[in-house]
């Protein structure tokens, strides 16, 4: 795709409008609704002349990609829609082509994307730079610094699930070409205290949590960690995990990007050591220990966390634990040793976490930049990339809200100062008159935080180094002395009247109007965190440890180079830091994005106005618009002015020949635009207000729509010739077509009568020739015939001559046999005579059996063993043989049904074969169960979800499965339960849950009691002194009582190694319920509960069970 098809302006297919300047007209709450509309639709940058306004969209949006790079390569600021990449570009090619140094500071409040908004413009100036092995190494060491740091310098808070505690400013250093040839990182100001507290619902920083979930278990020992969040106090537990942070993977992610920087792995291994002894650290305790003068002296509760620590730092144990009890204070020759009480050594513990803990950051800063620095001496061009905290006004603001609010107010002038030095700068190189433009000079605000003589700044240090009580109550007190008559300071107990009633304004709280708004400053916690205070004793702990890298974090601990001066408080330090960060960006040319929070609630698609325009108004947006809108609005070059506007005048249209400043001026001349409106620069066309700019964008827009209706006629009028001149020449196709088919029809139907007049001459012709034919045959056909008949008549006389003499042969034959007959037969009569009588006998016998067998088998009667029926005998010598045959057949019969038995079944029979031994005539019961088959599990044990636990509790395979009725020992009421019975153990269970109640070895069962009478109550009696007869035996009942009974006696038979459980059936039996013994009788009677058997405990000796009469 060419340049010209994606190049779009500005101003085209705006939604809302894409440059504030522009707005129209300019109120906040306009202001407010422009970001709105385009944030509703995805379009999350807009412009302020060439600020950035970033919101932050909470979601992937597609604009990041290498087309989106490409697309802004090398292209004007406002040619395109607002994008990061624009400004990035901008930015870049001032660096690559006018040899300017260039600065991007991004701001907002934690949450606005801040941190993502430094990493897209990095990513663009990495991607559009040069290529090659050196090159491509630098970038990927420049872009894995931000894991690294991101890790150590970030955590997780209400706003912002991966939030900055720590301000960055990264300087990189490129080439005559463009190319990168390194970089400088500054931090500034981390946010220690986070260290040791952290408020409800946020995070420590990132790598506490990163390395106890995601080093491996041999890294966790070696450091002497365990992987449990709950066992070290310095982490939170409410949020110690977040939806969307994969800790363990980040964990990988910053070993790997340490070892892309340049780190050793005996380095990584000492940064980790070091972060397990902070945890490590946080784990010690104190307890009070009184001493012989009366003071008390803090103590080490648990000692072990200290010597794990200790061993991961190589220190002596006792000397960190003499260092938590006892304070060395030296004053030129003389030192004074008292001791700790346990408050003052738990403010040691976590001064030491945070020292430690903030020098191993600025170390790893330091390290990054050691591997990231340029390598050439030669001159450097930077871009500087400025990431650091935006206002802050919460509910409760202390000392770290008021110098980052410092610092934003430094910002803000600074910003105000640059753009309004750019616009005059712009004015002068274009040759128009500049005029002073009125704005707010934040100055003041500056002047009261940081003056040295009576600056807020300044009375804190004086606070900290003046002898005796210092207090935060003393340092509000000096401060309502000296700053009572500013105009930008409140507070109550100040000379100012107005102040003393104001209920809003407590009395330990002085308030600032700063150009964001009015902030409310607690003074609790000013001076020590100012103080920043960490015992000598502690420095010269550390600097004794074996770990080369804690000597390196505290050399004032060396004893050699004992410094008496008091170090400089935190409030200095960073006054002097953001003194040398003004310095530097007033040394390069400023680029801003501003990145705003749509909401607090991390979500796509909402948008809170009251949240939104909080932000607008400490970020100055709405001065910056006035600053840009207090000469002339809207400036563009000559070229695109006249190239986008040329179609509103005829001498411009639709080409101009001469220079386009002279297409303009005629242009604008035509349009009669009042001169005041307008002024002509050197290269660029001067628009004061956007009114200006709207009416010609109007008539432009309807100049598009009248040249859309010409081009339509155009084409209507070309697409009609076209069409015209299509169907004339498909006429002719058409016809010329249509005559070719005429003559083809023609010419077919001539064809056709001559092949029809063709086929009857040949019909003809054929039908003679046939005629001939047939004749000719006929003729062959009767000579053969005569020849057939005569043939036939031949054959005819032949056969009957055959048959003659055959007829002849035969004769002689017969007579011959006939003759050979008599001759037997005359002798057969002289044998036979003498042998009649026997063979007679023998015959008539035979035959008789014959008849009698067959007459058997016709009468046999069917195989069932239970037909009894026979065939008479016919014959009464044959009465023994006939019985012998029926008993055999029998015998048979019962052999043959028996062979179709499977083993289940012949089980079943030996089942109710016992049955039928066991309760015979003994249990009015039995005759019931004779037709029922045994069928042994009766509740669907496999298929039922409700009792598949149960059946993995059961190892054996379950024998029966019935539900049977516990009838309870104390008022004879049944409740129901699952009886299972399998080779080793009956077992009893809850029939709605599954729930095991009981599990029983049958080696424990003695005996088995019923009764005579038609119910199912059974006991099953328990040897007594084994562990099952604890709670004493069972008293059941089911109606299927045979069955159970009959595979509990075959069960415990077919063990070799277990006695026989005797089967005892009488009215009345014993008993055990735990230490009673009860009588269980059996009587007849009509019980009130119609024909059910009833159970009643009549006393504590006996249960009388009522069985309805038969």
């Amino acid at each position: 795709m060419s340049k010209m098809e994606v190049k779009t302006s500005l101003l085209d297919n705006m939604i809302g409008v894409g440059d504030m300047v522009l707005l129209e007209p300019l109120s906040e709450d306009s202001f407010i609704d422009n970001l709105k509309k385009r944030f509703d639709r995805n379009e999350i940058y807009t412009y302020i002349g060439s600020v950035v306004i970033s919101m932050n969209p909470y979601k992937s949006l597609p604009i990041y990609t290498a087309e989106k790079v490409e697309d802004y390569r090398n292209r004007n600021f406002y040619e395109l829609s607002p994008h990061i990449y624009a400004l990035a570009d901008e930015a870049y090619r001032s660096l690559r082509d006018q040899d300017k140094d260039q600065c991007i500071l991004v701001t907002g409040e934690s949450g606005a994307g801040k941190t993502e908004a430094s990493k897209f413009v990095m990513s663009y100036v990495a991607a559009v730079c040069g290529k090659g092995k050196e090159v491509n190494k630098v970038k990927e060491q420049l872009l894995q610094s931000n894991p690294v740091l991101e890790a150590f310098g970030n955590a997780k808070t209400i706003r912002n699930d991966n939030s900055s505690r720590f301000g960055k400013y990264m300087d990189i250093e490129f080439d005559f070409k463009g190319d990168p040839l390194g970089g400088v990182i500054s931090n500034y100001l981390l946010e220690k205290s986070r260290v040791v507290k952290q408020p409800r619902g946020e995070r420590n920083f990132h790598i506490f949590y990163q390395l106890l979930s995601g080093a491996s278990e041999d890294t966790l020992s070696k450091l002497k960690l365990d992987r449990d969040f709950r066992k070290y106090n310095y982490l939170s537990l409410d949020s110690a995990t977040v939806n969307g942070l994969d800790d363990a993977t980040s964990f990988r992610t910053v070993k790997n990007a340490m070892q892309i920087v340049g780190f050793m792995e005996d380095e990584v291994q000492s940064v980790l050591e070091l972060v397990a002894a902070v945890l490590k650290l946080g784990n010690i305790e104190f307890k009070p220990e009184s001493r012989v003068n009366g003071f008390d002296e803090s103590q080490v509760k648990d000692k072990n966390d200290l010597k794990e620590m200790c061993e991961l730092l190589g220190i002596e144990q006792y000397v960190l634990e003499r260092a938590f009890s006892f304070r060395t204070v030296e004053a030129k020759m003389e030192k004074v040793s008292t001791t700790l009480n346990v408050a003052q050594a738990y403010y040691a513990r976590d001064a030491l976490a945070k020292n430690l803990y903030t020098r191993l950051f600025s170390w790893l800063v330091n390290r990054i930049n050691e591997s990231i620095k340029a390598q050439t001496k030669a001159r450097k061009k930077v871009m500087g990339v400025l990431d650091i905290y935006g206002f802050e006004i919460f509910e409760d603001n202390s000392f770290e809200q008021f110098i980052i609010n410092y610092c934003n107010e430094k910002l803000q002038q600074i910003f105000i100062e640059l753009t309004l030095r750019e616009e005059q700068e712009e004015y002068i190189r274009e040759g128009i008159a500049w005029t002073n433009i009125e704005y707010f000079n934040n100055a003041i605000i500056c002047d009261l935080i940081e003056n040295n003589q009576n600056g807020i700044l300044a009375m804190l240090d004086e606070e900290c180094l003046r002898p005796g009580t210092v207090t935060d109550e003393t340092f509000l007190d000096k401060l309502n002395t000296v700053c009572a008559e500013h105009q930008h300071f409140e507070s109550r107990q100040s000379k100012n009247s107005k102040f003393l009633t104001d209920h809003s304004l407590p009395h330990n709280c002085f308030r600032i109007q700063h150009y964001a708004g009015k902030v409310l400053y607690r003074v609790e916690g000013f001076v020590d965190k100012n103080n920043d205070l960490l015992y000598r004793d502690l420095s010269q702990a550390m600097y004794k440890a074996n770990h080369s890298l804690i000597k390196l974090l505290f050399p004032e601990g060396n004893p050699a180079k004992v410094n008496l001066k008091r170090p400089p408080t935190a409030g200095l330090q960073f006054r002097a830091s953001v003194g040398t960060l003004m310095k530097n960006l007033q040394t390069k040319n400023p680029n801003y994005i501003r990145c705003i929070k749509p909401n607090d609630k991390k979500a796509a698609h909402i948008f809170t106005d009251s949240l939104v325009c909080h932000q607008v108004r400490y970020l100055g947006l709405m001065e910056n618009v006035r600053v840009r809108r207090a000469g002339y609005a809207f400036r563009q070059a000559y070229e695109p002015c006249l190239e986008r506007y040329k179609m509103l005048c005829k001498k411009t249209w639709p080409h101009w020949n001469g220079r386009a400043r002279e297409g303009v001026e005629v242009l604008l001349t035509d349009l009669q635009v009042p001169v005041e409106e307008f002024a002509y620069g050197r290269s660029k066309i001067f628009i004061r207000n956007p009114r200006t700019l709207f009416s010609l964008e109007e008539k432009r827009r309807e100049c598009l729509e009248d040249l859309a209706t010409l081009i339509q006629k155009i084409y209507r009028g070309w697409k009609c010739r076209t069409q015209f001149l299509l169907l004339k020449k498909s006429q002719v196709v058409v016809a010329a077509w249509y005559r070719r088919y005429a003559q083809q029809k023609k010419y077919q139907k001539i064809r056709c009568s001559a092949l029809v007049f063709q086929s009857f001459i040949r019909g003809w012709k054929a039908r003679k020739i046939l005629r001939e034919l047939k004749y000719k045959k006929h003729c062959e056909e009767a000579v053969t015939t005569i020849a057939a008949y005569w043939h036939g008549t031949q054959a005819r006389r032949e056969r009957k001559r055959l048959k003659e003499e055959s007829r002849r042969k035969h004769a002689i034959a017969v007579i011959w046999a006939f003759w050979l007959g008599l001759k037997v037969r005359r002798e057969y009569r002289k044998f036979f005579k003498a042998n009649a009588g026997k063979k007679i006998y023998d015959f008539t016998i035979q035959r008789i059996l014959q008849k009698y067998f067959l007459g058997l088998k016709k009468m046999m009667p069917s195989m069932s063993p239970v037909d009894m029926s026979w065939p008479a005998n016919p014959y009464g010598f044959l009465d023994k043989t006939h019985q012998e045959i029926r008993g055999m057949f029998h015998l048979w019969r019962c052999n043959k049904y028996r062979c179709l038995f499977t083993e289940e079944k012949k089980a079943t029979y030996e089942e109710k074969l016992e049955a039928s031994e066991l309760f015979k005539d003994k249990k009015a019961l039995y005759p019931n169960s004779v037709g029922q088959p045994f069928k042994g599990d009766y509740v669907e044990l496999s298929k039922n979800p409700k009792y598949q636990k149960l059946k993995s509790l059961v190892e054996d395979k379950v024998l029966l499965a019935d539900v049977v009725s516990k009838i309870n020992r104390s008022n004879g009421k049944e409740a129901p339960r699952i009886f299972l019975l399998t080779k080793n153990n009956f077992v009893l269970a809850d029939q709605k849950t599954g729930h095991l109640k009981a599990s029983v070895p049958l080696p424990d069962l003695s005996s088995v009691f019923v009764s005579t009478q038609n119910d199912g109550f059974f006991a099953l009696r328990l040897k007594e002194g084994t562990t099952s007869a604890a709670k004493g035996d069972f008293l059941l009942s089911s109606n299927r009582l045979v069955e159970i009974i009959t595979k509990l006696h075959r069960t415990a038979a077919a063990s070799t190694d277990r006695n026989q459980i005797n089967i005892n059936i009488t009215d009345e039996f014993l008993v055990q319920f735990k230490q009673d013994k009860v009588c269980v009788k059996f009587i007849l009677g009509a019980p009130k509960n119609g024909n059910n058997v009833l159970c009643k405990r009549k006393n504590n000796r006996l249960l009388e069970v009522s069985v309805p009469s038969p």
